[in-house]
């Protein structure tokens, strides 16, 4: 059986083949998995490469992997073999939803075009995450997530305006498109539910974060001809970091006028508030550089906790610079059940992070550990229609995998 859902839970009844590996498309259908959606993960025959990183109690079920992927099945299917696609085919009949990020060419060769899957299930949604949209001319070229940094302009937009180029330490690209696609899947279930008609989708990674980040940075260039440069002054100044204390480091920022003006008169110079310089919002932005050294300066005379305290009186947004770590001992986060602590038949005992979403009617579904490689091949298969022996017979050819130490009667 699936996973225990709640039946209350937006997506429940909903199934999800996902066929993505690494992040991207992983963290889309976790996303799907926390609303209640049966999250079917189709792996290669070796596993999801995310399965090896990191260093976890057991091989082949790495931190990154029980973080992306609890809440799944799990089968490893052969899809270069003519009898995998079959055996595709067969989950693809009964599924709603199929996920992959294969490039285009990859897609015609293991037989996951769209009319293809379409003829089996007309109400199907397929969704294809991938590097560049398949009409332009980079369709072919592979991506991952420092690619699409790079291309895309963030990696330009973290150097500042006269900095190198820097990747943001973390993998944005995937889960920032891994959301994206989340929300183009519901809304096409969405549409499926009025009309009766699935379709397939496409979420290209360099198109999207060519969005994200133009969206705020094109400055200037959104008028054609332009009017100014592209970029916004607030965001790539250098002084734009968090800002040392005398025991630690803050997240600081003044904006409004009414902070601006409460800053000043905090700092002992009042009479900043009739300095042209600082006087509106649109000088600021001329001279930030200036604003945020003076800031800087400012703050480097006392402890993180005077400073907390004295910016929370006023209003201003300030809060101590954590590390991941940290996270886990949040008073917030704590208060809020964030990290749920579970027992993993496997793994033992886990810390793993909730869904930030919470609808006012629908619990979240308790959602199991991360499975291992092919953990529910026997099951799933046998949901979609096969016999033992035809199993049994998938598994000696090689074309599915079972777990080592699964033994079926």
């Amino acid at each position: 059986m699936p996973p225990t859902m709640n039946p209350d839970a937006p997506l429940n009844g909903i199934t999800v083949l996902d066929l993505s590996n690494t992040l991207m498309g992983p963290f889309c259908s976790l996303q799907l998995a926390h609303a209640g959606a049966d999250v079917i993960k189709v792996e290669e025959p070796a596993g999801d490469i995310t399965r090896t990183i990191g260093q976890g109690r057991h091989p082949g079920m790495g931190p990154i992997f029980l973080n992306a992927n609890h809440g799944k099945r799990s089968i490893a299917i052969d899809l270069k073999q003519d009898a995998g696609q079959a055996a595709l085919l067969a989950l693809v009949r009964r599924c709603d939803v199929l996920i992959h990020n294969f490039r285009p060419a990859a897609v015609t060769k293991l037989g996951l075009d769209y009319p293809r899957l379409r003829a089996v299930n007309e109400r199907l949604i397929s969704c294809s995450v991938i590097g560049f949209g398949s009409t332009g001319p980079y369709r072919d070229k592979a991506a991952y997530d420092d690619v699409i940094q790079a291309i895309s302009g963030v990696a330009a937009a973290q150097g500042g305006a006269d900095g190198p180029p820097r990747y943001v330490h973390a993998t944005i690209a995937d889960k920032v498109v891994g959301l994206l696609a989340f929300g183009a899947i519901t809304t096409a279930l969405l549409h499926r539910e009025r009309t009766g008609t699935g379709q397939a989708i496409e979420v290209p990674m360099f198109e999207a974060m060519a969005g994200f980040t133009a969206l705020e940075l094109q400055g200037g260039h959104i008028f054609d001809p332009p009017t100014g440069p592209s970029g916004y002054a607030r965001l790539s100044t250098p002084y734009r970091r968090p800002y040392r204390t005398t025991d630690g480091y803050l997240g600081v920022v003044v904006y409004t006028d009414r902070q601006w003006l409460a800053f000043f008169d905090l700092i002992g110079e009042p009479e900043l508030s009739q300095d042209p310089r600082f006087a509106t919002i649109a000088a600021r932005t001329r001279h930030i550089d200036q604003l945020y050294q003076l800031v800087e300066r400012a703050l480097a005379s006392d402890t993180s906790a005077h400073w907390l305290a004295r910016l929370d009186e006023l209003g201003i947004p300030a809060v101590a610079v954590q590390r991941v770590d940290d996270l886990l001992s949040d008073p917030h986060l704590d208060a809020v059940d964030f990290f749920q602590r579970v027992r993993h038949p496997t793994e033992g005992a886990l810390r793993i992070a909730r869904s930030a979403i919470r609808f006012g009617v629908s619990p979240p579904p308790d959602l199991p550990g991360a499975p291992r490689l092919s953990e529910h091949a026997y099951q799933v298969l046998t949901e979609s229609g096969f016999t033992d022996d035809q199993i049994r017979q998938l598994a000696e050819s090689g074309t599915i995998r079972l777990p080592d130490e699964e033994v079926h009667e």
